[in-house]
């Protein structure tokens, strides 16, 4: 009789190991949960911020294509002007005149006789 209450008890202990453990278990399982959770969200909200990121960067491409446009089209008008206003000078005096647009002046050349 006696050993049949003593494999009772150990039987009664090792039940209450058992779940004890499968406690712990589930209480890890359920870290690992939360933490994928996690991992997940932060994928999410990275993926949306490459997406950003992404549209940022195609629209600055665009404005800054645009903006070299832009740019060149002034320089070409001032290089316009500038031959423009060479041309003026040379047809009306005998002595060579040149526009200097870095100085702003107009410069005399004497033409070779």
């Amino acid at each position: 009789m006696t050993e049949l209450v003593e494999s009772i008890k150990r039987v009664t202990s090792i039940m209450s190991e058992i779940t004890a453990a499968s406690r712990e278990q589930s209480a890890g399982v359920t870290q690992v949960n939360q933490a994928i959770t996690q991992i997940d969200q932060a994928t999410q909200e990275n993926a949306a911020l490459v997406e950003e990121s992404a549209s940022a960067a195609e629209l600055l491409n665009n404005q800054s294509h645009k903006l070299v446009d832009t740019v060149a089209r002034f320089k070409l008008e001032a290089q316009d002007r500038d031959l423009d206003m060479n041309m003026r000078l040379q047809t009306r005096s005998a002595d060579a005149q040149h526009y200097d647009p870095q100085q702003g002046k107009v410069k005399k050349v004497r033409r070779a006789a």
